[in-house]
């Protein structure tokens, strides 16, 4: 049985009064309510604010999430707090850290003291723990008091998983005690082992390659699972920095978590890294996948969301059989610190922990400081609630940054005097982050939150050499957010969920159209699905059909050229350039340099005209400011749903 929103926890935050969990009330001798307790993809969020926004925000905050720590400890006999991994990187607390304050030996990150100061139990590794380096990684873990296990993450590999000199250890197993229905003691072994996507080679490259190896997670999972039974462990939880995908197992595959569950002698799995909460309806189609169960190969499992929005709980209630504990019923829960209102507004069920603030007031008053420098002008606002939509100012400033950029990269190299064009994509379009998740920077002064605002990631600068018909696929590839539209259709969905923002990549030096009537030539997670489909038209270059036996070089991120998203050309292969600055840091001087910016979009692309169609499609309800800077026939729409506005477009 799995519960989406804890009715008995709600009223006990509301009266005071908490509830035993039934596993807990009528457990028998020789039975235990253990209960364990996720935050996932916490990305830094230790206080509900918006470092970008410069503004509190609660919908967000292991401040927040901590609240309702002490509850549900209070609910269960006997419970551990467990990370999913995520956690070094995400916001400006982590860029200030990581860029302007360092880790030197004994210091103690900010996300780290907040989560000692909440007795966590154990933690894994994300993807983005890598994003600032291992020496900064291993500095940051250093201050944990609390262990920390990857096992698909090598120094050296051996001959088999179990061989590897792991970059941390494998797996834990920890010595937990536990109350049983008769008021009795025992002592059980909790193993806990963790894991992350094996992309990490390709997103961090720079920092992994020639340092790490990975290994496919599935893989990694049975050579290690009978050495940790054998090692004692009674119950194994694996700890899947991991998304719920397919249900079957590929080789290196990123969202494993399905088909990890589905291995024996796993007996619980947290999961993550895909931003979004189990049980939940979400989920509903996936095989695998019991939504009402809350079980993955029928493995109790959950997902807590990220940000700290929601407290993932698996309650299972053991039973001990001779010398052995096995697990006899389970109920799984995603547990939210807030709730979307009718009129869009959100309220907070929680208050912030105050001893989880005080442990970053320091760290969190020196960001607010780092975040609000000044760094240059801008005389028209920087906006992107129509970036999915329209060539877009939030978009283009970046990418004019990024081709001021390569082109002085370029001289004197071999690839001085080809032609150079520059690809960005929207980092910040609503989507799952929420009807508030967009970049709006007024007129005037920008700082630093800003920069970071416009571009999200703490990516390097990249350059690739492609082709023509490379630059063509790529922006098919770019397509594939749209859904196809029938010529005289009305009010057809335009987005495709599924398609995340940061994969619309525009790219600037050419122009071109989207033809809608046309399938996509690649599907969400960039498969080919027909190799004859083109929607990108009219695809111009210096006023002229674009020649795609022609060689350009395209000013991009690490992320991209090192294949992040699979997009034609994009590849390290073709990579021929790698800077050493961030994104973000090239932006910045862009600004210094130009004093005051003037970021209008060039409307380099568009729709195709279809006469006496119309498409729908949700953002941010402050888009309406912006509604006669866009060069498209669109108008309001009404409400969408969980806050946003919708907006509708006559092609």
């Amino acid at each position: 049985m799995s519960i989406t929103l804890n009715r008995r926890a709600f009223l006990a935050s509301t009266t005071g009064f908490i509830a035993l969990h039934p596993f807990s009330a009528h457990a028998a001798t020789n039975q235990a309510h253990l209960r364990i307790m996720e935050t996932t993809d916490l990305h830094v969020h230790v206080f509900p604010y918006d470092y970008y926004a410069d503004r509190p925000r609660d919908t967000v905050g292991l401040a927040r999430t901590a609240s309702l720590i002490n509850d549900i400890r209070d609910e269960a006999t006997n419970s551990l707090l467990i990370d999913n991994g995520d956690f070094l990187q995400g916001n400006p607390m982590g860029d200030y850290i990581a860029y302007e304050r360092g880790m030197k030996d004994g210091d103690t990150h900010p996300v780290i003291q907040a989560m000692n100061t909440l007795g966590f139990d154990a933690s894994t590794l994300g993807n983005h723990e890598f994003n600032y380096g291992l020496d900064f990684l291993m500095k940051s873990l250093a201050g944990a008091n609390f262990p920390v296990v990857n096992a698909n993450i090598a120094l050296e590999m051996g001959s088999d998983p179990t061989k590897d000199k792991t970059l941390i250890p494998p797996y834990v197993i920890l010595d937990h005690k536990v109350t049983d229905g008769a008021g009795v003691e025992h002592d059980i072994k909790v193993g806990l082992i963790g894991f992350v996507p094996p992309q990490v080679m390709g997103w961090d490259r720079r920092h992994l390659e020639g340092n790490v190896q990975a290994r496919d997670i599935v893989e990694t999972a049975k050579a290690y699972l009978p050495q940790i039974k054998e090692a004692g462990a009674d119950i194994i939880v694996a700890l899947s920095h991991s998304g719920i995908g397919s249900a079957d197992a590929s080789d290196g595959m990123e969202n494993a978590s399905v088909p990890l569950a589905g291995l024996d002698g796993i007996d619980a799995i947290l999961t993550g890294h895909s931003h979004l909460v189990f049980p939940s309806p979400d989920y509903a189609d996936f095989a695998g996948v019991d939504v009402d169960a809350g079980t993955l190969m029928g493995t109790p499992a959950c997902m807590g969301g990220f940000w700290g929005s929601h407290m993932g709980l698996i309650d299972l209630l053991i039973e001990k059989d001779g010398n052995a504990w096995r697990v006899v019923s389970a109920e799984t829960e995603a547990r939210p610190i807030s709730v979307r209102n009718e009129d869009r507004s959100v309220s907070a069920l929680v208050e912030s922990d105050e001893a989880v603030l005080a442990s970053v007031q320091v760290e969190h008053d020196e960001t607010l400081a780092y975040v609000r420098r000044a760094v240059g002008k801008t005389d028209a606002p920087l906006h992107s609630y129509f970036a999915l939509v329209a060539d877009d100012p939030s978009v283009q400033i970046v990418s004019i940054a990024q081709l001021w950029y390569i082109e002085q990269m370029m001289k004197g190299t071999e690839h001085e005097g080809l032609p150079i064009l520059s690809a960005a994509a929207p980092f910040k379009a609503g989507g799952r982050g929420g009807p508030e998740y967009f970049t709006d920077v007024p007129m005037g002064d920008v700082a630093i939150k800003n920069v970071s605002d416009l571009y999200l990631y703490p990516n390097t600068a990249r350059a690739v050499r492609v082709t023509g018909q490379q630059v063509k696929d790529w922006l098919e590839r770019s397509a594939g957010i749209f859904n196809q539209v029938a010529p005289g259709a009305q009010d057809v969905v335009l987005l495709n969920p599924d398609f995340p923002s940061y994969n619309f990549d525009v790219i600037d030096g050419v122009t071109y159209q989207i033809d809608l009537s046309q399938p996509s030539k690649y599907d969400a997670k960039g498969v080919l699905l027909d190799a004859s489909a083109s929607r990108i038209v009219d695809l111009s270059y210096n006023g002229a059909p674009l020649d795609l036996a022609a060689e350009f070089i395209v000013a991009t991120n690490n992320y991209r050229a090192g294949g992040g998203g699979n997009f034609p050309g994009a590849t390290p292969e073709t990579t021929v350039f790698e800077g050493p600055d961030t994104n973000r840091d090239v932006i910045v001087r862009y600004i210094v340099e130009q004093g005051t910016i003037s970021p209008r979009a060039d409307s380099n692309w568009s729709f195709k005209p279809m006469e006496g169609t119309t498409v729908l499609f949700d953002t941010g309800p402050a888009a309406t400011a912006y509604l006669d800077q866009v060069d498209a026939d669109i108008e309001q729409a009404g409400d969408g749903p969980d806050g946003f506005a919708r907006f509708r477009i006559s092609l």
